[in-house]
């Protein structure tokens, strides 16, 4: 199968995904004759737990390999990651105002980050604490790694949980010797400040007869940067200004009277609102450092004890605009009598002492009761300041017993904490006791003393307030998050019999996993009584007991058959079998086709079983709620509503039935391709819906699950939102991934290779509804091309990147508008010196291409799929000892 041997090599390393990330160099290695092919090593690739030697094999596997990440330009494996075509619908990354504010996670083919499992060396990686139901790539060290394989079919079966949409496995480097130093810094164009980066890494490697040592650090760098600083922010128009309503909620929203003259506050017809946008910092900084140890010692020829261990810490800082808060939901109104009722003649806002005093208007309605949405500037900002520890211990032994079966043993313990620290939030029971009781100065004897007879927060002259009377209204946050893990896993592969096709070749396993998760806020969030933030305390433990199998069936000398099944009990829900099948057929040499059917699950994570009611000021576009608060920046910078995320503890798990097939060919050396055909059906599937999913959903006239959904007051803005997860019953999708590589060797003249992948959806819907595809944030394909010339000392890389066109919106199930196609352009220059440095500069966006801005769950544009960065200059240099 000297052909085969061809294909196998030249498919797995030229079908790299990704937009930046498929510049490969690494040139396709072609074997020299028939006994250097039968001379490959078994090795194992993502998706299978058997080795072989045919690396193309019966599922669709694509590898990013060091050579690839280099050229990519990124100094993370989260932005690696979130530009591969597979990747979607984009994913989440670190953003300023957000409970996950810190992390970052993938999403392959748009089913959400927890459906698709992320490893590293073969080993889950665990879930964020910030989250409890997705893995942080953050957490990962680029530095560290050697390759990622990307498995583009479903492996519950293999992995277990969580593995629907696909799996990654991140190979971590093993086989090096000597001395390795990287450092890149970088610096984008759209932004005026803010958003420079840097990246390093130190990796040092010896071995020697029994002994492998490699040990690193590595680390990376973001600064943050603030909404102000981009071109097209315009002031924001917040409803929780300075704005009144009666108790009853029958009126409209006024301004309170006078109450609109401080900084970033005001009139917005009658109306006073607050520009968010001077002081939000959208793109939160990360600051990412680790550590990393891996070694191995050769007991004797059979048997190896190996270890590794990480340690991992990343720092985000966030900045949002001040607490808004209402004393509606502080369990009274504010009284008619207060001097900081507008309704009351006798207000401090039409008070002769107040210096901007305004004439009371009797139209402005009978003296009542009112609720008060006021945005508390005078405690300065809403900082956050998030620090995350990730520690991965992994000891293990490996060996052959009698000759003929492989065993391999280990035990894990994960340790990931994360400390939350907000400050600039609101006491609100105090802070809202100080407005009702307000007394602007007068004293018992009928004179006005605003010094000595002064008393409560001045909501007229916030910047007026006295130091006490902040220090009591002033909160300061803290939330410690973990999520633990300790695992022992016994597996063993072996020969079962021999057929005439070949040696039928087995692979079983066990492993117990135990999992710890809390998620614990200070006592004063979580007794409701801190303005401007959102979340609550949850916590569980669990345990997990799986055993697996998989079997390789050499049918014919051109035909193999795997059976793969996997078993997992949880303590707190019950259990799954996933079976899975596949076939690799070869018909004629260096063609491969290939097919497999499998079921898998999603078990319900411990956050969402867990957690307790949290409100939320969300921001949103709807057009109705903009238009009855006088918004004039509606809908691109959104609008603030009311919003509870419900915890739903009778979630069961979710299946999957998946089914895979196509075609590898190799019809020239300097030419091979991949046709991949994929079809995913979840049911039972749980799924978060937001604020703005949920307001979407009843524009489009789409199902909203039980229990959740909008809720509009009789002038069709809305009153609040019930967030949270529910089961919607079934998913399907389907689609077609396209991988194409060239190879050219012009001599003297140097070589040029290409790389064109393109995943491509077919179907995206829900409960047999519509198609969603090209709906809002769901193109139809998203494509790259890497174009890479190699001439002496020299690498030219040029990479174009595609993410496909959309509808701008979708009403009454009719999608409308167009958010345009979005293409950019990465060039990169590398030059190899003779003393064993590499000198890159190269520019991601390099033309400066914009997102397009349509506004998009509540921000100005899609930020999963696309960013702001504009033109990434960026410089790296590497030098190997």
């Amino acid at each position: 199968m000297y052909k085969n041997s061809l294909l196998a090599n030249s498919v797995r390393f030229a079908l790299v995904g990704g937009a930046a990330i498929s510049a490969l160099t690494v040139p396709t290695v072609f074997a020299a004759d028939e006994e250097t092919a039968d001379k490959v090593e078994r090795i194992e690739v993502t998706g299978s737990r058997i080795k072989r030697t045919d690396l193309e094999g019966s599922v669709p596997v694509t590898v990013i390999d060091r050579a690839a990440i280099d050229l990519s330009g990124q100094t993370s494996v989260t932005d690696l990651l979130r530009n591969t075509t597979f990747n979607s619908t984009g994913s989440f990354r670190p953003q300023s105002g957000s409970s996950a504010q810190g992390t970052a996670s993938l999403d392959l083919r748009g089913l959400g980050s927890s459906r698709t499992l992320v490893l590293v060396d073969g080993r889950r990686l665990t879930m964020s604490p910030s989250t409890g139901s997705s893995q942080d790539l953050n957490s990962i060290p680029l530095g560290a790694v050697e390759r990622i394989e990307v498995l583009t079919d479903g492996a519950s079966a293999i992995y277990g949980s969580d593995a629907i949409g696909g799996v990654v496995n991140v190979i971590t480097r093993k086989d090096f010797n000597g001395i390795q130093l990287s450092y890149t810094e970088g610096t984008p164009s759209i932004p005026k400040e803010g958003g420079d980066r840097s990246a390093g890494s130190v990796l040092f490697g010896s071995s020697s007869e029994k002994t492998t040592l490699l040990a690193g650090l590595s680390w990376n760098k973001r600064d943050i940067v603030f909404a102000r600083d981009y071109p097209w922010i315009t002031p924001g128009g917040s409803t929780y200004g300075n704005n009144w309503i009666d108790s009853g909620l029958q009126g409209n929203f006024a301004g309170i009277p006078g109450g609109c003259n401080e900084e970033n506050f005001y009139k917005n017809g009658d109306l006073c609102v607050y520009n968010f946008n001077a002081s939000n910092a959208n793109e939160a900084s990360t600051d990412n450092q680790s550590i990393f140890l891996k070694g191995e010692y050769n007991i004797n020829d059979d048997w190896k004890i190996f270890s590794n261990a990480s340690a991992a810490k990343t720092e985000s800082f966030g900045r949002y605009a001040p607490a808004p808060d209402t004393n509606r939901f502080q369990g009274y109104a504010i009284a008619d009598d207060s001097y900081n009722n507008p309704t009351n003649p006798n207000a401090w806002f039409y008070d002769a002492n107040n210096p901007n005093a305004v004439a009371y208007d009797p139209a402005i309605g009978a003296q009542q009761d009112v609720h008060i949405y006021h945005r508390f500037a005078a405690l300065g900002n809403r900082d956050n300041t998030v620090e995350n520890l990730n520690t991965d211990f992994l000891i293990g032994v490996n060996g052959i017993i009698a000759d003929t079966v492989e065993v391999e043993a280990g035990f894990r313990r994960v340790r990931n904490k994360t400390n939350e620290v907000g400050n600039g939030y609101l006491a609100a029971g105090t802070a809202w006791g100080y407005v009702n009781d307000f007394n602007p100065g007068y004293c018992s004897n009928g004179t006005f003393d605003a010094v000595n007879c002064r008393y409560g927060y001045d909501i007229q002259n916030p910047s007026s307030n006295p130091d006490e009377i902040l220090k009591g209204s002033a909160a300061t946050t803290a939330r410690v998050s973990q999520f633990n893990i300790d695992e022992i896993y016994l597996n063993a592969s072996f020969d079962l019999f021999e057929m005439p096709a070949g040696m039928v070749q087995a692979f079983v396993g066990v492993e117990h996993r135990d999992e710890e998760y809390s998620d614990a806020y200070d006592s004063q969030s979580e007794a409701g009584l801190v303005g401007g933030s959102s979340g609550n305390s949850a916590g569980g433990g669990r345990d997990v007991t799986a055993a697996y199998f998989e079997t390789l069936f050499p049918l014919l000398d051109n035909l193999e058959l795997s059976v793969a099944g996997r078993y997992d009990k949880y303590s707190d829900y019950g259990s799954d079998f996933s079976p899975k099948v596949s076939v690799r057929y070869e018909p004629i040499d260096a063609l491969v086709l290939r097919a497999s059917y499998g079921l898998g699950f999603r078990a319900p994570t411990l956050d969402i079983l867990t957690q307790k009611t949290a409100f939320s000021a969300d921001s949103v576009d709807d057009l109705a709620t903009c238009q009855a608060f006088g918004n004039p920046t509606c809908p691109q910078q959104g609008v603030q509503i009311d919003a509870y995320r419900i915890a739903n503890p009778d979630l069961g798990s979710e299946s999957s039935t998946q089914m895979a097939a196509g075609i590898a060919y190799q019809p020239f050396d300097w030419l091979n391709f991949a046709i991949d055909y994929y079809n995913i059906e979840i049911e039972d599937r749980i799924a978060f819906f937001s604020a703005q999913n949920l307001i979407d959903r009843e524009q489009a006239g789409d199902p909203i699950p039980a229990g959740l959904g909008v809720t509009r007051r009789a002038n069709g803005s809305i009153d609040f939102i019930n967030t949270g997860y529910g089961n919607e019953g079934t998913l399907e999708t389907s689609g077609l991934d396209l991988n194409l590589k060239t190879n050219f060797d012009f001599g003297d003249a140097g070589s040029f290779s290409q790389t064109f992948q393109m995943s491509h959806m077919l179907e995206y819907s829900i409960d047999g509804g519509r198609d969603l595809v090209r709906d809002p944030g769901v193109p139809r394909q998203r494509m790259s091309l890497s174009n890479v010339y190699a001439f002496g000392d020299f690498d030219f890389a040029w990479n174009i990147n595609l993410v496909g066109d959309q509808y701008e919106d979708v009403n009454n199930s009719i999608q409308e508008g167009h958010v345009a196609t979005w293409i950019t352009h990465d060039l990169q220059l590398t030059y190899t010196t003779p003393w064993n440095s590499k000198l890159s500069v190269g520019a991601e966006n390099a033309f400066e291409k914009y997102p397009q801005l349509i506004g998009y769950d509540g921000r100005e544009y899609n930020y999963n799929l696309y960013n702001g960065w504009g033109r990434v200059v960026y410089f790296r240099f590497s030098q190997s000892f």
